[in-house]
Order: C-alpha cells, then structure tokens, then sequence
C-alpha cells in the first residue's frame, strides 16, 4: 500500500505488539488495534479499551514525542478542554528508530463541521482554548523550529514555499487572489508583543466533538512557541463565515493579526494541496475548502 510520505519508517500490529511486550509487559495481553486517521506524522493503534500509542511515521515528527511528555502535563491544567496527557514514553528499539508514547484513549469523534451543532458556540469554545494556552507562560517553551513544523515563525520564512506552491497550482486554485492573499499577509505587521505558546496544528482532524460539542484537543506535536497568528488557521480551516466573526472578536484579533493568520491558513493549504492529493484525500479536501474560504472572503471584503 502507497505510503503517506516517501521515507516514512514501516510500522505494522507485529513491531507494535514487540515494543509493548518487551517495554510494557503488563500491557502485552491487552488487544491492540490499528486507528485509521487523516493524521500524517503518526500511526496511531488503540490498546485496550482506555489507551492509545501514537508513534511518529517520519523524521520531522521524531522530537514531539519527548516535547509532549515534557509540556502537556503542566500545560492540560491550565486548558479549558481536555487533552491527552501521555501515561507513558517508549524508546527506541526492535529497530523501530525514535521515542514513541502511550496516551489515554480520548472520547469523542473527529470534530468535523457537521457534528458540531452549534457553530458559534464552537468558535467561542476554540477562542477559550487560544486565549488560555497564549496566556501561559512561555519563557522556557521551545521557539517554533523544525520540532514544530516551524508553526509560528514569520512568515516571510514560508514565502519561497508558498509562491511555489501557487504557481504549482496554477490552473486549479485562484492563483492572482492567492497572490494578493499571500502578499497581504507579508505586509502585515509582525506579531507585537512577546512570543507565546501556539498548539499549531488547530483544525478538525486535532479536536474531538461529542454530543455536538467540541471537548477535546489532541495531537500537540505542532506545540511551540511564537506567532500566535498561526492558531488562527481554524477560522479558515473549520469554521463557517458567521461563526468566523464570531471568533475573530473573541480572540481580539486585530487586522494585522487576522490577515497574518489567513496568511497561515493559506499557506498551508497551498502546500497541502497538491502532496497529500493522492496519498490522504481527507487532508487534501480540508485544504481545497480552506483554499474555497479564504479567497471568497478575499473577494468579499
């Protein structure tokens, strides 16, 4: 079967049962179980009924294992939503290359928009959650880099990557919009003030709706610390036009951040687009709709 990336590292039921038994041998009876995800840094398997092994599929992933268990127990008691504090960090072994952890299995389904009943309660819930994780103190966190995707670095660093991508797309995507879009974002005025924490990966695939209602936010492997515009990638990525106005205000975002964040948004989606295409339909989709927003806001204004 077609591999996500071209130099992900193989990993089957079999070399997950041999680290389980050989790392955790009270766990090696429980039933273990493959999790189908749109996810693209981890495989997942479910143990047990209460537990969960995420172990990262390709190189950029190998440090947020270690910067999880090191953030998210002093991070998840200052959250409004509840988060899966890893139980428990494997290492390296029976020639499965890095740290791979143990997280309690989370309820809930993946918080795409039709589960979600409410959409304006949404966009305050997800307001909640920047608001409380930027108002943390990040002196010690780790500034956005390459453990992180490098969520939350000017943006400018993404611009080579993100005109590329337009021009690849040309045909297929608005490209003089996506230009102006882009540009917009580079004009704008950097984030002002110290840099804080960003979870850099917010959108459907990393939050968990039950009973209509967005609980949970997983997958903090995009955790670091920088431009907080980046978080606003959501209003995009997820969130109807209404409740996207409804979000901006919570989260006080300004014109210089709110264009940044569209920045954001629409850079990855452009690079997004045309790699996972083929390889995970489910992302490549978030990123045409993402694409679809964005510029029919543009053109809105």
């Amino acid at each position: 079967m077609m591999g996500m990336h071209p130099d992900e590292v193989f990993i089957d039921e079999p070399l997950v049962r041999r680290l389980i038994a050989s790392q955790f041998p009270s766990w090696r009876r429980l039933p273990l179980v493959k999790v189908e995800s749109s996810g693209t840094d981890n495989s997942i398997y479910r143990l047990g009924r209460h537990m969960a092994i995420r172990l990262p599929r390709i190189s950029w992933a190998k440090d947020q294992v270690q910067k999880e268990c090191k953030w998210l127990p002093l991070l998840a008691p200052q959250l409004p939503l509840t988060m899966p504090v890893p139980l428990a960090m494997g290492i390296p072994a029976e020639g499965y290359p890095w740290y791979w952890a143990v997280h309690p299995w989370m309820p809930g389904k993946t918080a795409v928009i039709n589960r979600i009943n409410n959409k304006l309660q949404a966009a305050e819930t997800l307001a909640g959650l920047l608001n409380a994780l930027q108002a943390i103190d990040a002196s010690d966190g780790p500034l956005a880099g390459s453990h992180n995707s490098h969520r939350g670095i000017p943006l400018a660093e993404r611009d080579e990557q993100t005109r590329h991508a337009i021009i690849a797309l040309q045909g297929s995507v608005d490209s003089d919009a996506a230009t102006a879009v882009w540009q917009s974002a580079l004009d704008a005025p950097p984030h002002p003030g110290k840099p804080v924490w960003v979870h850099g990966d917010i959108q459907s695939g990393n939050l968990l709706a039950a009973k209509g209602k967005i609980t949970t936010v997983i997958d903090f492997g995009c955790l670091g610390v920088g431009d907080p515009a980046c978080d606003l990638m959501i209003a995009w990525n997820l969130l109807p036009a209404r409740a996207r106005k409804v979000f901006r205000k919570a989260v006080n975002a300004d014109d210089a951040a709110w264009a940044r964040g569209r920045g954001w948004a629409l850079s990855v989606a452009l690079v997004a687009l045309p790699y996972y295409r083929d390889t995970n339909p489910i992302l490549a989709a978030m990123a045409r709709y993402t694409i679809d927003e964005i510029l029919d806001d543009y053109k809105k204004r």
